[in-house]
C-alpha cells in the first residue's frame, strides 16, 4: 500500500512541474477544481512549489484536514434543518384556525395563497370561503337564471375542450393503441379528456370578475336613459368590466342586439320574475289593488319585442273625489295606472286595466301591457325615485 501511495504522489510530482511551468488549460482546471482529487492535486502542488513536502505526513495531514471539513459541513447542515424545522408552518395549524385566517382574505389574497402549494390551493378554492364573497360582491344582481347559465357554460366549454383534445390527440392514440407498452398513456389520455372544466363559485367569481361570462340580469333605464325607457327596466346579457367597475349590456329587441357600455352597478338588479321576458306574466295582486300602490307593469312596442318593467303607481278614477275616506276605487272592476314622468295629457301618462279578468292587451300604437306586479319593499320603491328624470317627459 505505501509502494502504491509512493507511485502517485510520483506521478502527481511530476503532474505538479507542469503546473508550475505551464498555465492550466480550461479542462485542466475544472478536473482540478472538482472533488477530492482536485482538492488534492491543489494541496501537493502548493507544497511542491515551496519544497516543504513530506509525504506520509502532508498527505495524512491533507485527509485530516478533508474530513474536518466534511464533518463541518454535516453539522452546518444539521444545524439548518433543526431551525427549518423549528419555523412555523401555515399548514402546521389545525383545520379551524386556519379556515380562520383565510377567511379574513380577499378574494385577491385567496388566488394568491391558492399559488403557494397544492394542499392551500384546494383550501383556498373552497365553495364556504367564496360563499361570502359572491353574496357580497354580486349576490345584488345574480339570480337563479344567472346560475342556471353558469351550469351551461361549464357543460359548452368541457364539451369544446373534450373535443379539441379528442381531436388533438386521436392520430396518436390510434397509432399507440397497437402497441401494449404503451396503454397507460391511451388509458390516461382518455380519462384527461373526461375531465371537466372548474364550477365551484369560485372559478363562478373569477369568470365574472375578468369578464369571460356573460350573464343575465335586468337594466334600469336602458340605452343610456334613453327618453323611450326612462323608468323601465329590461332584460339584458352583461359583462364585467374590472378596470372600469362597470358593465356592457346587449339587448334583444327583435332578433338584433343592441349594446350599450359603462353601466353602473346601481342600474342593475336580479330578475323579479323567474321567466322569459316574451312571457305574460299572471298577475296575483289585482284584487288588491288601491290607489297609492306602487306597481310595475309588462309592456312591449309589439309581439316581436320583449316585455320591459315599468313603474307606475294605482291612482283614483275620474268618478272619485280622491278622499281616503270615503274614496271606493278598490271596490271597482277598473283600475288606473299613472305614469306620472310623462306629462299631463301625454297618451302615455295613464292607461286602465280590468282587474277580473286583466289579460295581455293594447294595440301597435300604444303598445302592449301586459302582467301586474305589486311593489311591497321599500327598497324596490326607493330604487325607482332615484331613477326619476329630472324633468317630466312628453
Amino acid at each position: 500500500m505505501f509502494y502504491i501511495l509512493i507511485s502517485f504522489v510520483s506521478f502527481v510530482m511530476i503532474l505538479s512541474k507542469s503546473f508550475i511551468n505551464k498555465p492550466l488549460s480550461s479542462n485542466v482546471k475544472k478536473l482540478v477544481s472538482n472533488g477530492f482529487c482536485g482538492k488534492l492535486l491543489s494541496f501537493l502542488a502548493s507544497r511542491l512549489k515551496t519544497r516543504t513536502i513530506f509525504l506520509p505526513f502532508s498527505f495524512f495531514h491533507f485527509s485530516l484536514g478533508m474530513q474536518l471539513q466534511n464533518k463541518s459541513c454535516l453539522v452546518s447542515k444539521v444545524e439548518y434543518r433543526e431551525e427549518e424545522e423549528e419555523k412555523a408552518s401555515l399548514l402546521d395549524l389545525h383545520d379551524l384556525p386556519l379556515d380562520c385566517i383565510l377567511e379574513k382574505l380577499s378574494p385577491s389574497e385567496l388566488c394568491n395563497v391558492a399559488q403557494v402549494c397544492k394542499s392551500l390551493r384546494e383550501k383556498c378554492r373552497s365553495d364556504y370561503l367564496w360563499e361570502k364573497h359572491m353574496k357580497m360582491k354580486w349576490g345584488k344582481i345574480l339570480g337563479d337564471s344567472a346560475y342556471r347559465q353558469w351550469k351551461c357554460y361549464v357543460a359548452s366549454k368541457s364539451i369544446e375542450k373534450n373535443s379539441n383534445q379528442h381531436k388533438n390527440q386521436k392520430t396518436v392514440l390510434a397509432f399507440l393503441h397497437a402497441f401494449l407498452p404503451f396503454f397507460w398513456i391511451k388509458s390516461k389520455s382518455e380519462k384527461y379528456i373526461k375531465s371537466r372544466p372548474d364550477d365551484s363559485i369560485a372559478a363562478l367569481y373569477l369568470s365574472l370578475e375578468n369578464g369571460k361570462f356573460w350573464f343575465p340580469a335586468q337594466v334600469y333605464n336602458r340605452e343610456n336613459g334613453h327618453a323611450g325607457f326612462l323608468l323601465s327596466c329590461y332584460d339584458a346579457e352583461l359583462c364585467y368590466d374590472s378596470r372600469t367597475d362597470t358593465f356592457q349590456a346587449r339587448y334583444s329587441p327583435h332578433g338584433r342586439w343592441t349594446t350599450e357600455e359603462n353601466i353602473k352597478w346601481e342600474r342593475l338588479r336580479v330578475p323579479p320574475i323567474d321567466s322569459s321576458s316574451h312571457v305574460l306574466h299572471i298577475s296575483d295582486c289585482l284584487d288588491d289593488l288601491k290607489p297609492g300602490d306602487h306597481v310595475e307593469i309588462q309592456w312591449r312596442r309589439n309581439n316581436e319585442f320583449p316585455y320591459g318593467w315599468w313603474y307606475s303607481v294605482i291612482g283614483h278614477l275620474e268618478t272619485c273625489q280622491g278622499d281616503g275616506n270615503h274614496c271606493q276605487c278598490h271596490d271597482k272592476d277598473t283600475v288606473i295606472l299613472e305614469f306620472t314622468q310623462y306629462t299631463a295629457g301625454s297618451r302615455w301618462r295613464q292607461t286602465m286595466i280590468n282587474r277580473k279578468n286583466h289579460r295581455e292587451q293594447g294595440n301597435e300604437i300604444e303598445g302592449f301591457y301586459g302582467g301586474i306586479r305589486k311593489l311591497h319593499s321599500k327598497e324596490e320603491i326607493t330604487k325607482w325615485k332615484k331613477l326619476w328624470p329630472t324633468k317630466n317627459v312628453e
